[in-house]
């Protein structure tokens, strides 16, 4: 099973739209591929979007790989950025402002029911729902312009369908934007563990992203060091995780043998996560596992080897003309992080 951070996907009524996401971050989607989950919820829309032929042969089949269409094409890829942007100074990877990737969705969604009104129906997010959550927290940087060419679309949309209490609203960011930097934690480096009185043990992890919310930590390898401090009175386990861009509840779960030793509450300090924990029993768990953030079996975790190559993909935009990235990107450039 490919895991959903090398996938972006559209969640549509009956069905997924699927992306290899080397293409998005290429600024070349290909092709895309839809998979029926209810066939009956999707035919309303299936004929819209890729056509009677094909729609045929992916009820028949119960999935169609097709060539791209721009406007699923570019939810898919905001989506995919709002969960798994890979920010790191560490590496090169600019934080992206949630309000701006929240606006650019807005539209986005918006885009695609102007394609295959109904897909969406049911859809984590509707356009006025990302729209209210980004009017909250815009900051236009050096890119007011596009903000307001954005705002002005989607109150041109919210007009068409009567929402005019969201297409006032809409206009009136259009009219007010004005650039702006929003404020993020520095994201520091994390320092090797430092060897002192009572240290018994110590060493590094890694962040597995998909168990930490989006945008919170730095995405970097080894940004986690322990520690395990012996004193007359108790044996305290210490965690740091650096590199934090946004507060969050976090806990830090140290394992010995599969099973759950000690959880430490981490809190935000001057750029990084920390926290300290008594350890239960007379000896220390010396050999331990340490796992930042959720620990449920549920979670589908990201391996060192997933993390590196949606890195080296986000890395290679570099290279990609500035009018094919995110007006995310464009202002955290523009903002030289």
């Amino acid at each position: 099973m490919t895991h959903p951070v090398h996938t972006p996907v559209v969640a549509a009524d009956g069905g997924l739209l699927r992306f290899p996401l080397a293409d998005l971050l290429a600024g070349r989607p290909g092709s895309m591929r839809v998979e029926l989950t209810d066939a009956a919820a999707a035919e309303p829309w299936l004929t819209r979007l890729v056509g009677a032929e094909r729609a045929l042969e992916a009820l028949t089949a119960g999935h169609v790989d097709v060539p791209a269409r721009p406007e699923p094409a570019t939810l898919a890829l905001l989506l995919w950025a709002r969960r798994w942007w890979p920010a790191s100074p560490a590496l090169g990877v600019p934080s992206l402002d949630p309000a701006l990737l929240e606006l650019e969705a807005a539209v986005a969604t918006a885009a695609v029911e102007d394609v295959a009104e109904g897909m969406l129906d049911g859809f984590e997010a509707t356009a006025g729902e990302l729209f209210d959550a980004a009017a909250e927290g815009i900051a236009a940087t050096a890119v007011a312009e596009e903000v307001r060419g954005l705002c002005r679309r989607l109150s041109a949309w919210f007009d068409d369908r009567d929402d005019v209490v969201r297409a006032e609203a809409a206009a009136t960011l259009a009219d007010t934007a004005a650039p702006g930097q929003r404020a993020y934690a520095l994201a520091a480096g994390a320092e090797a563990p430092v060897a002192g009185a009572g240290v018994v043990a110590g060493g590094r992890a890694s962040v597995d992203w998909a168990r930490v919310p989006p945008g919170v930590l730095d995405a970097a390898e080894d940004t986690v060091t322990w520690r395990i401090v012996a004193a007359p009175t108790a044996t305290r386990l210490e965690v740091e995780v650096a590199g934090a861009f946004a507060d969050a509840v976090l806990t830090a779960f140290a394992t010995q043998d599969g099973e759950v030793v000690a959880q430490v509450p981490l809190h935000l300090g001057a750029g990084r996560f920390a926290g300290a924990a008594d350890l239960a029993g007379a000896v220390p768990p010396v050999h331990i596992g340490l796992v930042v953030g959720v620990t449920a079996e549920s979670v589908l975790g990201t391996t060192r080897e997933d993390r590196a190559e949606v890195v080296s993909l986000v890395r290679a935009r570099e290279e990609v003309p500035p009018e094919a990235r995110t007006l995310a990107e464009r202002a955290a450039a523009a903002g030289e992080f």
